[in-house]
């Protein structure tokens, strides 16, 4: 009997229907594969075919459907593909290290957004070196070309604890123990068997070129309490030409590295001296930083917000009552003892609470919402010191937060106001790759989350029905809500395709019923607001970091903190350049002199690395012209001119930048 049956079979065989993405229908035999059906619909197709969704949920290409379904196929250009690639990719990475390293054990090994990793314990006295990685792609490689087929079985919660019992493998054993009997599988793949929910590739030869990167230590589960195991990090790809490319793409991510260039630029600075993970803001750095926060304050100004200030601490009792403490309290520095008997304050992990006292501390009436609160707060938050990375994962940091306090009929009104916002913020800074994502919470563990049933399901619809009013294609993400309501985050892909998740919006039913939250209704009764939370930066570090990554340090005229440096050839054309930079300064021009006693060519490559736009050089023949000679970053020179051509110049090319995005 073929794998499949059309119609004129039903007589044959049990047959299934199998609807696709286009919403046409085919029948097949019940049993029938992904990887069939695709080979039903063409040979390359099934060549080029990783993964599969069967009903809302990623599968084997192998496994047998057994029922009438809906069916999409992933490739490689889709993330669910990429995820069961680089899924597979990290069991092949420890099916080698299972050879290399013999009682070798493991702890988890996912795929992430660029790759995979697996935590692995290598035992007392043993440890795994950047420089043993090349051993250990080779034997990934001897591994991939055995075309070993990669099997899915079930397997019952006492047999699974038996046999990784048996092999020592106490982190597996650990994580066994809280599964659920009935659900617990296990993928196979030569003399290599791993717990695991899949989904994988049909067989280990699908992996051609294979590149690990980096070695990195990680607490188990990441409590610092616990044993520290070995990280290895790694990407796969199914053509070695898209690993040379990939590899280009690296080198070009560390020169664009927020970390070298924003110490180039002299923009920010970590000192041990005040703690990891608490940036310090140069002049430069700060400068860029306000020019943003002012471009935001005049957009929100046009929408109607008012800025507040809240305190950086609050009494304990706040963040109990918003549900805070439960959520952050261990990721918290430890609470603030005053000398007041049980008087606890802790530094504020988020804004909201205090915006919502703000909203309580007068009666309310409806004619006063949308009531929108604004402002930069600086939040605090314990990260490990692990994960601390330059700008994008501090324990600092300051959120350009708002919240919108509206009634339930303005909800979707004001939500696409933000959205408005966070698109006028995306075009000005040249962010034109982005998607939204609809981050709902997970249906399965809703114990996660505060909030009635209700109040979520009004939150949800809210934004979907916002993203299909406006025709947005939103991918819906469950299990990734705030724990207080769903949102809608804007995903950025920067110069080098990598995403960011950046703007944010979301929407809150249960911190006013928290906060018991009112106002008086046109009909004289008492009502519950509903809250926005809104942040189209996110965090000002993070943004900044994406930025300078994104835009390798050129920033746009309007926004970079020294539009122009004065380049005297000597130390005699030191005040001539000082009366120019007067001048310029009150033609709206940032600019700034390098009086230094060095040589000009010396002058000119240091400023380029500061990536100044401008640079305008000053001799004998400009003095006596009364002109600069220009030179453009990365272009070099422009010519002479006098300084009321140059600085209108300067001026018009900033006007130009600002109106495209107005």
């Amino acid at each position: 009997m073929p794998f499949f049956c059309w119609s004129l079979e039903h007589d044959e065989c049990n047959m299934i229907k199998i609807t696709f993405p286009d919403g046409s229908l085919r029948e097949y035999a019940e049993g029938t594969t992904a990887m069939q059906i695709a080979e039903s619909i063409s040979p390359r197709l099934a060549q080029e075919v990783l993964a599969a969704d069967i009903n809302g949920e990623t599968w084997d290409l192998t496994r047998p459907i057994d029922k009438d379904s809906t069916i999409k196929l992933y490739k490689w250009e889709d993330e669910e593909g990429k995820h069961a690639f680089w899924h597979s990719s990290a069991h092949l990475l420890a099916e080698a290290l299972q050879e290399l390293y013999p009682g070798i054990k493991f702890g988890i090994g996912p795929a992430i957004e660029n790759g995979f990793y697996y935590d692995v314990d290598p035992g007392e006295g043993v440890s795994i070196k950047d420089a043993d990685l090349i051993a250990v792609e080779k034997k990934m490689q001897e591994l991939a070309a055995q075309k070993s087929t990669i099997c899915r079985n079930y397997i019952t919660k006492q047999d699974a604890l038996k046999v990784f019992g048996e092999r020592g493998e106490t982190y597996k054993t650990e994580l066994i123990e809280e599964l659920e009997d009935g659900t617990i599988t296990t993928y196979s793949q030569g003399n290599f068997t791993d717990l695991c929910r899949g989904p994988h590739l049909p067989n280990t030869s699908y992996i051609k070129a294979i590149k690990l990167t980096s070695v990195a230590g990680a607490y188990w589960r990441g409590d610092e309490k616990r044993r520290q195991l070995t990280r290895i990090y790694g990407i796969t790809f199914p053509k070695k030409k898209l690993l040379d490319e990939y590899i280009v793409l690296v080198e070009e991510a560390k020169k664009r590295d927020h970390r070298k260039l924003g110490k180039e630029m002299e923009l920010f600075t970590f000192s041990q001296n005040v703690g990891a993970g608490l940036p310090l803001w140069l002049p430069k750095g700060t400068q860029l930083r306000l020019k943003l926060e002012e471009f935001l304050k005049a957009i929100q100004q046009d929408y109607g917000y008012q800025q507040v200030i809240t305190p950086h601490i609050g009494n304990k009792m706040l963040y109990i009552t918003s549900g805070h403490y439960a959520k952050y309290g261990k990721d918290s520095f430890q609470p603030i003892h005053t000398p007041e008997e049980g008087e606890e304050y802790l530094l504020k992990p988020m804004n909201c609470p205090h915006h919502c006292e703000i909203y309580k501390a007068f009666p309310r009436s409806y004619k006063e919402l949308p009531l929108r609160l604004a402002e930069f707060g600086t939040v605090y938050r314990y990260e490990q010191s692990g994960e601390l990375h330059g700008l994008t994962r501090v324990r600092g940091f300051t959120q350009d937060d708002a919240h919108i306090f509206c009634a339930p009929e303005q909800v979707k009104e004001e939500f696409i106001k933000v959205m408005e916002i966070i698109h006028i913020i995306f075009r000005a800074l040249n962010f034109t790759d982005y998607e939204a994502q609809i981050s709902l919470r997970d249906p399965d563990n809703k114990e996660k989350y505060i909030g009635s049933d209700e109040n979520w399901q009004s939150a949800e619809n809210a934004i979907i029905e916002v993203c299909q009013e406006k025709g947005i294609k939103a991918r819906i993400e469950l299990g990734e809500a705030a724990f207080y309501g769903p949102k809608l985050d804007f995903m950025v892909k920067d110069a080098l395709g990598r995403r960011w998740q950046l703007g944010t919006i979301q929407v809150d039913y249960n911190l006013p019923e928290r906060f018991e939250l009112e106002y008086v209704g046109a009909d004289n009764q008492k009502h519950r607001p509903v809250m926005i939370h809104r942040a189209p930066f996110g965090s000002m570090e993070r943004f900044v970091a994406v930025l300078i990554e994104h835009t390798a340090g050129n920033f746009p005229l309007w926004l970079v903190p020294d539009q122009a440096v004065i380049l005297p050839i000597s130390e005699k054309f030191n005040i001539y350049a000082q009366e120019l930079a007067r001048d310029l300064r009150k033609k709206g021009v940032r600019v700034i002199i390098d009086d230094r006693n060095e040589k000009i060519g010396r002058k000119i490559r240091d400023n380029e690395m500061k990536k100044i736009p401008y640079m305008l050089i000053v001799g004998e023949k400009e003095a006596e012209n009364l002109e600069v000679s220009v030179r453009k970053h990365g272009e070099g020179d422009v010519g002479s001119m006098k300084i009321a051509n140059f600085a209108a110049l300067l001026n018009d090319e900033v006007e130009k930048q600002m109106t495209q995005w107005q």
